[in-house]
């Protein structure tokens, strides 16, 4: 029997076993390193994200830098803008910032072909002209109303007899407010004697209970706004057949600083006015045009 078995059957059996031993560690063996690879991996992995995170929270930071800087930007220049339209002058500072200058004649002249050069020919423009005899002396900024008016008006007492003509004035004062329509009537007493006067402008009074002043009885003196003096004009109320001075409240200027000629809405009432006859009056030597 041990001779059929063989001389060794023990030494069979144990390497068989190690054997057995060897095959089941070597998979564990080779586990192993797959565990530690897919580990690696994943840290890779996770380190690559956590580099992707800071990537995209950085490039976050940078837009949100560039936003603030734009914004910033966007409001310095706003800044800018309000100061540059701060540093614009209206009428009312360059007129304070500027010495007040006595009108003349060249004014008036310059102020109508300003004016009438976009909307009339070459030809109309010239029947603007006006020559030197179509005015009175200018005031030169010393002068009261009524001291000025005895200067251009020396022989007052006499042309004021000769007028009889109702629906018309002898002298024509165009101011640029009621207010002021008031004050210079109360500058023309010692001037006016016992002539008439009369105030025209469109506050609280009516358009037709002026013209029914004008044609009840004679009126020497005439004070108002070119608007209502253009009306009466418009609607025959008040005629020029009997006007012989036109005066201008050129110098005037009021609590803005502003002339006649500097509001827009007395400025279109005068140009309008001047055109109603006036001018025409004045081309034939009949009204003569002071600036006081």
């Amino acid at each position: 029997m041990a001779d059929d078995l063989g001389d060794e059957w023990w030494t069979q059996g144990d390497n068989s076993g190690v054997s057995e031993v060897e095959e089941d560690t070597q998979p564990l063996a080779e586990e192993q390193p797959k565990k530690s690879t897919s580990k690696k991996r994943k840290g890779e992995k996770q380190a690559q994200d956590n580099t992707t995170k800071k990537k995209k929270k950085t490039v976050n930071k940078e837009c949100f830098i560039t936003q603030e800087r734009s914004e910033e930007k966007g409001d310095k220049e706003s800044n800018k803008n309000k100061k540059r339209r701060k540093k614009k002058k209206t009428i009312t500072d360059v007129l304070t910032s500027s010495e007040p200058v006595p009108g003349s004649p060249a004014d008036l002249l310059s102020f109508l072909k300003s004016h009438h050069s976009q909307t009339r020919s070459v030809i109309e423009q010239e029947e603007l002209t006006l020559s030197e005899s179509c005015f009175l002396s200018s005031n030169d900024l010393t002068h009261s109303l009524s001291s000025y008016l005895k200067e251009v008006c020396p022989k007052w007492a006499k042309i004021q007899k000769q007028h009889t003509q109702t629906r018309s004035v002898v002298l024509l004062i165009i101011c640029g407010s009621a207010l002021r329509t008031i004050d210079l009537i109360k500058q023309l007493i010692a001037f006016k004697g016992q002539t008439k006067v009369l105030k025209l402008f469109a506050k609280h009074i009516k358009v037709d209970e002026q013209m029914k002043l004008l044609s009840k009885g004679v009126t020497h003196i005439a004070v108002g706004t070119p608007g209502r003096i253009c009306a009466l004009l418009e609607k025959e109320g008040l005629t020029t057949q009997g006007l012989r001075f036109l005066v201008l409240d050129w110098n005037y200027r009021d609590q803005k600083h502003r002339r006649m000629v500097d509001i827009p809405e007395v400025k279109g009432d005068l140009l309008k006015m001047m055109d109603q006859g006036l001018i025409q009056s004045c081309r034939e030597g009949t009204v003569k045009i002071g600036l006081f």
